[in-house]
């Protein structure tokens, strides 16, 4: 490895650390940075080139590279959109002349709308959960989770005991930069999760290290927390288990919490607190999903409907 090469993967474990430490970005998030520099990295190394003093004619290249490798848009979007960050990090303490990545343009992505599940899709997943066991009783609690607060998975791995408040009805969250909400949820799973609470963590949690203290709401098989890849794992098992398409997700249930919000009348601020997210343009993606909604809107409205 040359010099310039571990000056190159020295500073993007000290930028990966100030996203972690300054800008608070999740670990799921920061490992994604990570991943992304790391594949820059390796590829100047193999094109013999300097990271910090790479051309515009050098890093169009790298786009280049990305698309012949079959890298999807939105995937090229995320890398080029970390170096960009990492690179206006690099300027500002004097490392790069200028903040390369600036002008390479991204890719123009297709736009789809969300993977959403219905109602019989969730019970189907909760129909699986064996609640005899305390497996079971774990994951139909994480099911209600998601789908009473249309939390981020990491946002639902980072949660304790001690963020379920059953006798307000509501659930506190803790999302991208350590902002804290706190979501309202619907009886059914403050049962599910006091039925978890009482009669299956206690069990899982016995099943670990002894002395090892767990903080996390959602433990494992193993009595270890589970952080949000296990969650993604356990769910991904669950959608097996239940026959449904192995494309959806946890985050597909967050999608389907929004549109049911809105397809029940609530306004977009709303939703936009209740996902917490920082801009309502990130919001306004499940305004498409809502056409029968808005249909219904207007014909109650509208004097000629």
């Amino acid at each position: 490895m040359s010099e310039s090469d571990a000056g190159w993967w020295q500073l993007s474990e000290e930028f990966c650390a100030w996203l972690a430490n300054v800008r608070n970005l999740s670990e799921h998030t920061v490992r994604a940075y990570r991943c992304d520099l790391d594949s820059f990295g390796d590829w100047c190394a193999a094109q013999g080139i300097d990271p910090l003093r790479a051309t515009d004619r050098r890093l169009r290249g790298y786009l280049a590279h990305m698309v012949r490798s079959g890298y999807a848009d939105k995937t090229i979007n995320r890398h080029l959109s970390a170096l960009r960050s990492m690179y206006r990090w690099l300027e500002r303490r004097g490392k790069v002349v200028s903040a390369a990545f600036a002008s390479v343009p991204g890719r123009k992505q297709k736009k789809t709308l969300p993977r959403t599940m219905t109602d019989e899709d969730l019970a189907r997943l909760l129909s699986v959960c064996d609640a005899e066991t305390p497996e079971g009783k774990r994951d139909a609690a994480l099911i209600e989770t998601l789908y009473a607060t249309g939390a981020r998975i990491s946002e639902v791995a980072g949660l304790v005991p001690a963020d379920i408040d059953a006798a307000q009805g509501q659930i506190r969250l803790f999302g991208k930069g350590g902002k804290e909400r706190v979501v309202p949820v619907y009886q059914q799973a403050l049962v599910c999760l006091d039925d978890y609470l009482a009669h299956a963590r206690p069990t899982l949690v016995a099943r670990g290290k002894a002395g090892t203290r767990v903080e996390a709401l959602f433990v494992s098989t193993r009595g270890n927390a589970m952080s949000a890849d296990a969650l993604r794992a356990q769910f991904s098992k669950l959608l097996g288990a239940a026959g449904l398409d192995a494309r959806l997700s946890p985050h597909s249930v967050r999608h389907t919490y929004a549109t049911e919000l809105l397809n029940g009348g609530a306004d977009l601020k709303t939703v936009q607190e209740l996902l917490g997210h920082e801009s309502l343009a990130t919001t306004q993606i499940y305004t498409h999903l809502s056409v029968e909604r808005l249909k219904e809107a207007t014909k109650l409205a509208h004097p000629r409907a």
